[in-house]
């Protein structure tokens, strides 16, 4: 998929794509109808990740009370996804991209530098979409402190 994600609607072929959830398979347009958050974060269980995860579990409520889904996504597998939805009590859905067709389709696979090592990984970025599958607000290179409040307000102004 060459085209990436940025505002307006998504495509057809973005909304079917299949999704491996820590509750079940599903499809993006499942969430059609409701408001939604898709945030890409680059591993299971590191800090900022973790700090993120959390934090996203925390609104939970008040994200379902602005009538938006929260969904994480990394290329971590199920099980590693399980076993970090436990040890942290998250609440928040989680998926398994580890062949990478949600985070392509979305654009947050980026070349990263870690100690002169480059790599491919994920960029930390959070997609709010409204109801009708329409991207409203992108953020791209996500710092976590007040990230998830700055979203849940946002999530909390609904579309025009």
């Amino acid at each position: 998929m060459t085209q990436h994600v940025e505002l307006g609607p998504l495509t057809g072929a973005v909304l079917q794509l299949e999704l491996s959830t820590t509750r079940g398979v599903a499809r993006l347009s499942n969430f059609l109808g409701h408001q939604w958050v898709i945030f890409f974060y680059p591993k299971d269980d590191t800090p900022g990740c973790t700090v993120e995860a959390k934090d996203f579990s925390a609104q939970h409520r008040n994200f379902l009370a602005a009538d938006t889904q929260v969904i994480g996504v990394s290329r971590d597998s199920l099980a590693s996804h399980e076993k970090f939805i436990a040890k942290h009590d998250l609440s928040i859905t989680l998926v398994s991209d580890q062949q990478e067709s949600v985070c392509q389709a979305f654009g947050v696979l980026k070349e990263k530098n870690l100690y002169g090592r480059k790599f491919i990984g994920i960029e930390r970025t959070t997609f709010l979409v409204d109801a009708k599958g329409a991207v409203r607000r992108v953020w791209r290179n996500v710092k976590v402190p007040g990230h998830v409040q700055e979203v849940l307000a946002a999530a909390r102004q609904k579309a025009p």
